[in-house]
């Protein structure tokens, strides 16, 4: 669960490591670039924990499914991969 104290600190770390790593390279974009770093691997993990599921995925994550159809089609997800046939 996120709200887990150790995991929230992990993150965190995690965000300091990326602010080092662009130290002024991408002023004023440091937002999205954290952000398509994080997405993408972020929704892969999900859909392969749900089996390929979007409304299990969205839901673990707090998304609405069409926001979700969305992202997996902006960021060129292929969904049907995790799926068990």
């Amino acid at each position: 669960m996120i709200n887990n104290g150790s995991n929230v600190e992990f993150l965190n770390k995690k965000i300091f490591e990326f602010e080092d790593l662009l130290s002024g390279a991408h002023d004023g974009h440091i937002y999205k670039f954290v952000l398509e770093a994080i997405e993408k691997p972020l929704i892969e993990d999900i859909l392969r924990k749900t089996n390929g599921n979007q409304m299990k995925a969205a839901k673990i994550l707090g998304i609405n499914r069409n926001t979700m159809r969305s992202k997996i089609k902006k960021l060129g997800i292929d969904a049907r991969k995790w799926k068990i046939l």
